[in-house]
């Protein structure tokens, strides 16, 4: 397989921003309406379009993307560039925020977390190499496919989540990942 250069301090400056401002929320409150994404504050802030992939609320929303940031983004960025991880990274979390601007179930309800950002680096990874074994909670081996379709369903469809995010996302990073794979060459030795 041919690894492109990874530089993993990409992955760790974007998880110690994540980290900074959920400690940042955990201070101020405000800051989650400031910095999240409602359609209807938008056209006075839109730099939430990108902002509210940085907020997180609770230690479980923010550690499950972190830890898939962590390990999908490490091994994508090997695989495609890290230009090519970070247009996904962040072309993913802006199409995400799109759709759900779009389809939002209220045009106040606010919109935070990197998971549409997160499911397009799957996206990618599912295209170019589906039957990659995943350790699901990091005991049961299972095709990558098969982990992403379980966990789009299952965080997509509770009352609260933001499915339109991942929907995008996941588009996104399907769409790339076909164009990559196409692209790409492996070399097996």
């Amino acid at each position: 397989m041919a690894y492109r250069g990874s530089n993993p301090t990409v992955i760790w400056l974007l998880i110690a921003i994540n980290l900074v401002l959920f400690m940042a929320t955990l201070i101020n409150q405000d800051l989650i309406s400031l910095l999240g994404l409602a359609p209807a504050s938008f056209w006075d802030r839109p730099w939430t379009l990108v902002t509210n992939l940085f907020i997180h609320k609770g230690i479980w929303h923010i550690l499950a993307n972190m830890i898939t940031l962590y390990f999908f983004g490490r091994f994508l960025s090997r695989l495609i560039g890290v230009k090519k991880f970070l247009l996904v990274y962040f072309g993913g979390g802006i199409l995400g925020n799109i759709l759900y601007l779009l389809l939002a179930p209220s045009p106040f309800t606010i919109a935070i977390g990197a998971s549409g950002a997160i499911f397009s680096l799957a996206g990618v990874l599912v295209v170019m190499m589906p039957n990659l074994r995943v350790l699901l909670y990091f005991v049961v081996p299972l095709p990558l496919w098969v982990v992403v379709l379980v966990f789009f369903v299952l965080w997509s469809f509770i009352p609260g989540i933001a499915w339109q995010a991942h929907l995008g996302g996941l588009a996104l990073g399907l769409i790339a990942g076909y164009f990559f794979r196409r692209r790409t060459r492996y070399y097996y030795t």
